[in-house]
């Protein structure tokens, strides 16, 4: 694993922000961290790139721990924070440069900043002052200079906050290539992003993990069930839908639509058909529902 988080907290006085906080990122996957405000999504990125000290617990990034080979790991991390710090007045080559030397890259500075320039898609702007840019550029500026160091593990905060959709699609194939070969933990508000973009999501809510699993099963997971509605040509005795194999509740839409419950796993499409036909019944439509990522969101953290 390229980070080992064990046993974690942080707390503010008597306030846990995070409470024993267990988990572990591998190479080669983009990692969704979902939460509400005041979860403690940043305050865990935070620790992780060496910002702020935990209160009790470990983390570990290649084995290296972050309080004793602080330096170590600074080396092996790409931070993008929120609020993404870049000097407007300077121009995008010129503030690249005065990054890589920084990072004490001496006379392969400017082999490194063109490399980074065209990968982010910034050769066209890199000879505009910061402040000119667009957000979206500003956020690609703001990865060219977490990845300039060409870091192991990339940690973005809300990186495509405020982005309209075209840069969203950027911004979004950009952070797809640079996770195949580093371990992205990408926090956002935007449930779209974490779908199109994460193999797997981590919900944390009050300070504890309350959701970890791939991406695709997440929904099914958590929820612990699967529905599907189907609607009738003529009203049905929903008592007799209740005797189905596999159906575990009946729920009532309309006078001859039906909300149809199972365990996860079970698909009863199939048997729900069957019945229909012995019973003389006309489908009209059958539809198995999906979950959104917003509805288990809901569910786990209101």
């Amino acid at each position: 694993m390229s980070i080992d988080i064990i046993n974690l907290s942080k707390y503010y006085g008597e306030q846990a922000v995070l409470d024993n906080i267990t988990l572990s990122l591998k190479p080669g996957q983009i990692t969704g961290l979902l939460g509400p405000n005041g979860a403690g999504k940043s305050t865990l990125m935070k620790i992780m790139a060496c910002f702020i000290p935990p209160t009790n617990g470990s983390v570990s990034v290649y084995g290296y721990d972050v309080m004793k080979d602080s330096l170590k790991v600074r080396h092996m991390i790409g931070y993008l924070p929120e609020n993404n710090p870049l000097y407007l007045e300077m121009y995008v080559r010129e503030f690249l440069l005065f990054i890589a030397g920084l990072n004490n890259f001496g006379k392969k500075s400017k082999s490194r900043v063109e490399e980074l320039i065209a990968i982010t898609g910034l050769t066209a702007e890199s000879n505009k002052k910061i402040g000119t840019l667009s957000k979206g550029y500003k956020q690609r500026v703001g990865l060219a200079q977490a990845l300039i160091h060409n870091p192991k593990v990339l940690i973005l905060d809300e990186p495509t906050s405020g982005l309209d959709p075209n840069q969203l699609t950027e911004i979004r194939n950009l952070i797809r290539e640079i996770g195949l070969t580093r371990t992205v933990l990408f926090s956002t508000h935007i449930m779209q992003e974490v779908e199109a973009v994460c193999q797997r999501i981590i919900i944390i809510n009050k300070g504890k993990i309350v959701a970890d699993d791939e991406t695709g099963n997440i929904s099914t997971g958590v929820r612990g069930k699967e529905f599907i509605t189907v609607e009738f040509e003529t009203v049905v005795d929903p008592i007799k839908l209740s005797l189905i194999s596999g159906v575990t509740k009946v729920t009532l839409l309309t006078s001859n639509k039906f909300e149809l419950e199972a365990v996860t796993g079970n698909d009863i499409r199939a048997e729900v058909f069957r019945y229909a036909v012995e019973q003389n019944w006309v489908v009209v439509a059958m539809q198995k529902e999906e979950h959104h990522l917003e509805d288990v969101f809901r569910s786990l953290t209101l």
